[in-house]
């Protein structure tokens, strides 16, 4: 059993089945990807596990705990917190502001400004935000403005928010999306680390397959909506099913080859 289990999940658009009886387990402390080609059902899935979906059937357990009709912003009280393609951060503030939020949002998220002005003084917030950067290794930048920094560092802060929140379950949709080669290849050596530090359990949705056989532990391939491979990395590369779910063998190997 893992820390985040599906079972027999089904979601349907219209007439469209999106996902088509899903299982799989994500075991606790591992890293683990989430692979398919455009339209295998992978973001689907992703937003089932976070409240922005309910599956149509099936089960979606986190943690002993149901997540059919949990609301987004409950999803951080379990313990699971999301890193988006696109960084989710607050561009106008700095980077430390930025890490102070999660320390003190309400229930739903929410936050003001004035309160973000009194919690800087607080010293145990203080101390959890500046542990947060120095895990992300952005310490040095904590006066910066949050709109100024690379795309590659903003990844990083919005690592630093979602650690704040001490989740036990780190969801990560793309995580290199429109990055540089050096920021790709950072950003991959900063999610070795906080998982080998921290030893938080890691569920990824990527494309770029040097990343995936850099970090996963085990790969689901969707296709068509339903899991057609589970198995550890080295077993996926050469995968018959997998290597027609992407359409043809050539183009799979190219991919590989960015390794």
């Amino acid at each position: 059993m893992g820390i985040l289990e599906v079972q027999n999940v089904n979601k349907s658009f219209g007439g469209l089945k999106a996902l088509h009886n899903v299982n799989l387990d994500i075991e606790e402390g591992k890293i683990h990807a989430i692979i398919g080609p455009n339209g295998a059902g992978k973001s689907t899935l992703l937003n089932c596990f976070v409240g922005k979906l309910t599956p149509d059937t099936g089960t979606v357990m986190f943690d002993g705990h149901s997540l059919l009709g949990i609301k987004p912003y409950e999803i951080n009280q379990l313990g699971v917190s999301r890193v988006f393609q696109t960084p989710e951060i607050f561009s106008e503030l700095s980077v430390w502001e930025n890490t102070l939020i999660p320390c003190f949002a309400k229930r739903d998220g929410s936050f003001t400004l004035n309160a973000l002005s009194r919690v800087s003084d607080n010293k145990d917030m203080a101390e959890k935000a500046e542990k947060m950067l120095v895990d992300v290794d952005l310490i040095n930048k904590k006066d910066m403005l949050a709109s100024s920094m690379s795309r590659g560092d903003k990844r990083r802060l919005e690592m630093a928010m979602c650690l704040s929140q001490n989740p036990k379950l780190l969801l990560l949709d793309e995580p290199t999306a429109g990055m540089a080669r050096a920021d790709t290849e950072s950003t991959i050596e900063l999610l070795k680390s906080i998982q080998k530090k921290l030893k938080i359990t890691m569920a990824i949705i990527e494309h770029d397959m040097g990343v995936v056989f850099s970090l996963a532990q085990k790969i689901s391939v969707l296709a068509q909506g339903t899991v057609i491979v589970e198995d550890i990395p080295e077993n996926i590369k050469g995968h018959p099913k997998v290597k027609e779910a992407y359409l043809g063998e050539a183009q799979v190997e190219g991919n590989m080859r960015d390794d």
